[in-house]
């Protein structure tokens, strides 16, 4: 691995614009737009023109993989009554134009599947990004139940969660397999399971969430148990061809030696590795509190070292995400050999053509060639016209 990083060092070669086989499928780059919930549903789960032309922006803008945001794999797996869903046919027929026209302008459709798990039942972020409160909510939209590892409140003024059952979990488990078919009739060619930021997968890893004392909880092997076996079920029906993600939290606390470690998520990406999961999605935080929208005050790339430490010590293929601002950042990350994917979040909302960007600027497309043709003839036209105006 080292000595091809040497070679195509060498040769001047950025990186970010090398392809990458991941089981069966090509990525004509190691850009990918991250999942990242807009609420945009009218309560249903179904995707509709908005989810289309969101999504299908990113795919024009040159990125090898758009994913689209966490989608639940139950109806009372939903963050909120605005998130996707994929837990009927209809849910996967209304997500076909989406994949389609992904994949129709040259990248690789990937869906994110996931359950709340006690971060459900909540408020979208610009209404209070809270738990829906009972007394006060969008008319329609009541409070639904919640479940998780234990009855741990997110924190306070949240509800308690029902802890799940050895057979409720099994039931959601197949609510994950059943999902990952609906994807694949949707025309996904990347699956990816949300085992991060709270959920309910999280929330089975952590020690600060799971106090259960039976197969599912105590030490690392018990607390990793509903993750891997989700896995497990998963890649069973997922084809071998297609490759399988799974983000996970790195850390659950930024330098704190309290909840999930670094070391116990290099041991869950030797188990998911075994398991035949093909990337590990490095992202960290959100087992209290808000998700990752509310990350405070961070360096940019500040969970490139998690990727790294999780790449080298598992021989896993890892993704980085989170304040990937530049490409030069980007670039660097994979030039150390640190991570094998780049994770664009929120800041392609700011510049959906971030990899066609990043794609000039680098100088792996000096010619505007890899833009889509509609665009690419006035970009070149637009550079010869600053360029006399710059001279002027």
């Amino acid at each position: 691995m080292a000595d091809r990083l040497a070679e195509r060092t060498a040769a001047g070669a950025p990186l970010l614009f090398s392809p990458l086989t991941v089981a069966d499928a090509k990525l004509k780059n190691r850009i990918v737009i991250s999942p990242m919930c807009t609420y945009a549903c009218n309560g249903d789960g179904l995707a509709t023109d908005w989810h289309l032309v969101h999504l299908g922006k990113f795919a024009l803008g040159g990125a090898a993989v758009v994913c689209a945001e966490a989608t639940a794999v139950e109806a009372e797996g939903r963050i909120t009554y605005g998130d996707l869903g994929l837990w009927s046919a209809a849910h996967a027929a209304a997500l076909k134009p989406v994949a389609a026209f992904i994949k129709a302008h040259g990248a690789l459709p990937a869906i994110q599947i996931a359950h709340a798990g006690r971060k459900a039942s909540m408020q979208r972020p610009w209404e209070s990004n809270g738990p829906i409160h009972p007394d006060g909510h969008r008319p329609g939209e009541p409070q639904w139940p919640t479940v998780a590892a234990s009855s741990v409140p997110v924190g306070d003024g949240w509800p308690v969660p029902h802890e799940l059952s050895v057979s409720e979990i099994r039931s959601i488990q197949r609510s994950f397999v059943a999902a990952a078919l609906h994807a694949l009739d949707a025309g996904f060619e990347i699956l990816e399971i949300h085992s991060a930021h709270g959920y309910l997968a999280h929330s089975f890893l952590s020690p600060l969430s799971n106090r259960r004392d039976d197969g599912y909880g105590g030490g690392l092997a018990g607390r990793m148990r509903f993750t891997l076996e989700t896995v497990e079920q998963v890649r069973a029906a997922w084809p071998a061809s297609k490759p399988l993600l799974v983000r996970i939290s790195s850390v659950d606390v930024d330098g704190s030696a309290e909840g999930w470690q670094l070391e116990d998520s290099v041991a869950l990406a030797g188990e998911l590795k075994a398991r035949g999961a093909n990337v590990v999605d490095c992202s960290s935080g959100g087992i209290a509190g808000l998700a990752t929208a509310d990350i405070g005050p961070r360096p940019l790339g500040f969970r490139i070292p998690y990727a790294d430490r999780i790449r080298r010590a598992s021989g896993m293929l890892t993704m980085t995400v989170g304040l990937i601002v530049h490409p030069e950042q980007a670039e660097g990350a994979l030039q150390a050999g640190s991570a094998d994917l780049i994770g664009v979040g929120r800041e392609a909302f700011y510049d959906p053509f971030w990899a066609l960007h990043a794609a000039h600027r680098l100088g792996a497309d000096p010619t505007f060639a890899e833009w889509p043709e509609s665009y690419g003839w006035w970009l070149v036209r637009r550079e010869a016209l600053l360029k006399q105006a710059g001279a002027a």
